[in-house]
């Protein structure tokens, strides 16, 4: 299987533990990751708001180059794979399309609308199989009780995505129960955690993403999972400043997607990048058969 790999800006930067798992896990599960440089930011869900023409060309114009090569586009983070997959969608539109067109004209790019785009968790989900998956499992979760948290950009608008139900999804549930996790259902694992509103009030991001990870806790959560980098800065990045939002310690380890795959699959939490994490993954791992509890 070869993909355009489209890692987002999160997971070249500050994130680059995300890059470094999905790399492994790729090699591990058969998936050719072909990088393409001169892809740009997909806008974040920002540009949208403010010049939504601008923000559809950016992303045509990254389909564009996949198309060209005759790839698929894997991404890595929900809200790319929210913004790239809604631009297919709008395009739809002829009237938006020509606009678009005419502003990639500007710098000799067109985009015929036929790249898809597919999130890792969807990839792992249907194309290789959670059957496929089990039979690769080398190091079970067995013992972890996982809170997935989706993000809002992989479930909505769910009418526009066509991908899983925007309230009550379970193809992240599934793939944690083939590592051999058990999935812990609750109701915040398919709310904001906040993010947007960091640039304009972040106590009261603070206080919703603290109120998440509450709930996770709540419903017998012991480490949180998610497929957006953005969601993972929310709940690890700034878990301490949300304790002091919802006044008390929160203590939640909070995983990338794919590491959970790589550990399940055989990786070292040092080639997951968990080291990097600001909230310790250390108890966790604790309760993984297997899992050197060096990181």
């Amino acid at each position: 299987m070869k993909l355009a790999y489209y890692p987002g800006c999160v997971a070249q930067e500050s994130g680059r533990e995300l890059d470094m798992a999905t790399r492994w896990v790729a090699g591990k599960l058969g998936i050719e990751l072909v990088e393409f440089p001169n892809f740009s930011c997909c806008g974040s869900g920002f540009i949208d708001e403010a010049n939504p023409i601008l923000n559809l060309a950016l992303n045509a114009r990254n389909l564009a180059i996949a198309e060209r090569a005759g790839l698929g586009v894997l991404t890595i983070c929900s809200t790319c794979q929210g913004m790239l997959a809604l631009a297919n969608n709008r395009l739809g539109d002829a009237v938006v399309k020509a606009k678009v067109d005419a502003a990639l004209a500007q710098i000799g790019v067109s985009y015929g609308g036929t790249t898809r785009v597919t999130h890792l968790l969807d990839v792992i989900v249907s194309q290789i199989g959670l059957d496929e998956l089990r039979r690769r499992v080398v190091r079970p979760l067995t013992g972890l009780k996982v809170g997935a948290f989706y993000g809002c950009h992989l479930l909505r608008p769910a009418d526009r995505l066509g991908t899983d139900s925007a309230e009550e999804p379970h193809t992240f549930e599934d793939l944690l129960g083939a590592l051999g996790a058990t999935p812990v259902m609750y109701r915040g694992r398919v709310m904001c955690c906040g993010f947007p509103i960091l640039f304009v009030k972040e106590p009261t991001a603070n206080r919703i993403a603290g109120n998440q990870i509450d709930d996770a806790r709540a419903h017998g959560a012991e480490a949180m999972a998610t497929p957006c980098p953005l969601c993972h800065i929310s709940l690890d990045a700034y878990q301490n400043k949300a304790e002091a939002a919802v006044g008390h310690p929160l203590d939640m380890p909070v995983f990338h997607l794919p590491q959970l795959v790589g550990l399940a699959l055989g990786a070292t939490p040092e080639q997951m990048g968990l080291p990097r994490h600001l909230v310790s993954t250390k108890g966790a791992l604790a309760r993984i058969p297997g899992v050197a509890l060096s990181a």
